[in-house]
């Protein structure tokens, strides 16, 4: 009779590396898949092609005689461009330590050594509507809508208006263009 010993054969068990490599793998794979799918949503959001065409302006400043303002489009929204006068500068200096809701220097809104240039976004801070030239007792913007006063500075002065007029980013590509974004 032919030898009938028993072969015992040992379980066979999961390898832990290979389970936690797999485990890995599809959670990668899942995050993959869940960027894959939101990264559109995500992307319409950017701003347009024709947005972003304006995302930078240049302006050449000569336009502007002492005393005038021009108004530009830049990113859909009114900026004011003011070549100040040696009064309104004046003024806007000697208003710098007056109460105001929006405390701001008057050199903070202006490139130093160009105290005359006074380049700002031309809407209200409290609703978005675009004040008017020389309007109110400061001598800078009214708000008609209801009833903001901005200085010669394009600080808040009077009004429900929380902040003053914003100032974009800007550089002077020399003394008679600037670049605005």
């Amino acid at each position: 009779m032919a030898d009938t010993a028993q072969e015992t054969h040992a379980p066979v068990q999961d390898d832990p590396s290979r389970r936690d490599f797999i485990y890995i793998a599809a959670i990668a794979a899942a995050a993959g898949g869940a960027v894959a799918t939101v990264w559109p949503f995500v992307d319409q959001m950017n701003p347009s092609a024709d947005t972003l065409a304006l995302a930078s302006v240049e302006y050449d400043l000569t336009k502007v005689e002492p005393g005038q303002q021009v108004v530009i489009l830049w990113r859909k929204q009114p900026l004011f461009i003011r070549n100040r006068t040696p009064e309104q500068i004046a003024a806007a200096i000697k208003d710098d330590n007056a109460a105001m809701k929006d405390p701001q220097k008057d050199e903070a809104r202006h490139k130093p050594g160009k105290a005359q240039w006074l380049i700002l976004l031309g809407s209200c801070t409290h609703l978005g509507c675009v004040p008017t030239v020389g309007g109110g007792e400061y001598g800078g913007w009214f708000c008609p809508c209801h009833g903001s006063v901005y200085d010669t500075s394009g600080r808040i002065r009077k009004g429900p208006a929380p902040l003053n007029l914003a100032v974009p980013e800007y550089s002077f590509l020399s003394d008679t263009k600037v670049k605005i974004g």
